[in-house]
């Protein structure tokens, strides 16, 4: 069975808005939250910056949903040992509902701790020793770690989870797919064409099996952006005030500031969001987009609203488009 959730955009919305929205989608038929875990908003515009880690722990007592960070970078703000407490916890106190999304991070969030920020590949390095920490820490066991990237003293884990807290990966290149697929329990990609999106499956698929895994069994993520309104006029001008990073058709793991996004975004037009961002008022296009993915062979699939029309949007969603997908 597919899970079609909700991504909850903690850079948007005020955090008590996004329970309330979260506990509508539950009502609504949606079946997940993928929380962003950002330190900054891409845009002014977009106005928030609620720590997911406390959002979370709320959003488990209040609501029946799965979740999961999509995605923690465990390298620059936090320490491993940081977010494996973190996550030890979420998992320990709604068991089999919380899962860990893990990433290489981008300047905007991570760089406010200030130092080098590094190029990608020393990002990938350092993804790879933190998530290396996490897993031992995890298994309840001692654990001294001296490494390139971090130091830890001899310390364990004491509040855990009956069961394994499920890790997963954000990514799209080939070496960290397949990567992920050996090492991590399943995959975060964001939407894109299907051609691409068969690409990064077929990555995964093959770090899984060398590392004698099934791939078809492992979950499969994926956060998708759409901005829908009554109208394709509105659609289009929430995506453009909103979310005007979702057009951006370029690498954004090195910019800085909100101001930085902002300025790029007077450049953005309509055309730019083709492929990344569905801006459409009919609903049938919403159905047949999920409808794609889900055939493509995703397990999870996280919605992004970009609009502030949250409850319309839920509420059409749960009439029009969930009760009318094939899982």
């Amino acid at each position: 069975m597919v899970t079609i959730g909700i991504a909850a955009a903690l850079e948007q919305f005020h955090p008590t808005d996004l329970l309330a929205h979260c506990r509508l989608a539950e009502a609504h038929g949606f079946r997940g939250v993928m929380a962003a875990d950002h330190f900054q908003p891409w845009v002014p515009q977009q106005g928030h910056n609620a720590f997911a880690y406390s959002w979370m722990g709320a959003l488990g007592a209040t609501t029946g949903h799965r979740f999961g960070p999509g995605v923690t970078c465990p390298s620059f703000r936090y320490h491993p040992s940081v977010i494996a407490h973190a996550a030890a916890t979420l998992a320990a106190m709604y068991p089999d509902r919380f899962w860990l999304g893990l990433g290489s991070g981008e300047a905007l969030n991570e760089n406010v701790v200030a130092g080098v920020w590094p190029d990608a590949l020393v990002r990938f390095e350092m993804l790879q020793e933190a998530v290396e920490i996490i897993q031992k820490l995890l298994t309840g066991k001692e654990v001294r770690h001296r490494g390139q990237h971090f130091q830890m003293n001899k310390v364990r884990m004491w509040t855990l989870p009956e069961r394994p807290l499920p890790i997963y990966i954000a990514a799209t290149g080939p070496q960290t797919l397949r990567w992920a697929g050996r090492v991590c329990d399943g995959l975060i990609t964001p939407a894109a064409n299907h051609e691409k999106l068969r690409t990064i499956l077929d990555h995964f698929a093959q770090g899984a099996r060398a590392a004698g895994k099934d791939p078809d069994t492992m979950p499969k993520l994926l956060q998708v952006h759409v901005s829908w309104a009554a109208t394709d006029a509105e659609a289009l001008q929430n995506a453009l005030t909103e979310w005007p990073n979702g057009g951006m058709n370029f690498p954004k793991q090195d910019i800085r500031s909100p101001e930085d996004f902002a300025a790029m975004a007077r450049l953005v037009r309509a055309e730019n969001f083709a492929g990344r961002v569905l801006i459409a008022s009919d609903l049938e296009a919403h159905r047949a987009q999920l409808q794609g993915f889900i055939d493509l062979g995703f397990t999870e699939i996280y919605v992004h609203n970009v609009g502030r029309n949250q409850e319309e949007w839920i509420r059409a969603y749960g009439e029009h488009v969930l009760p009318k997908l094939e899982m």
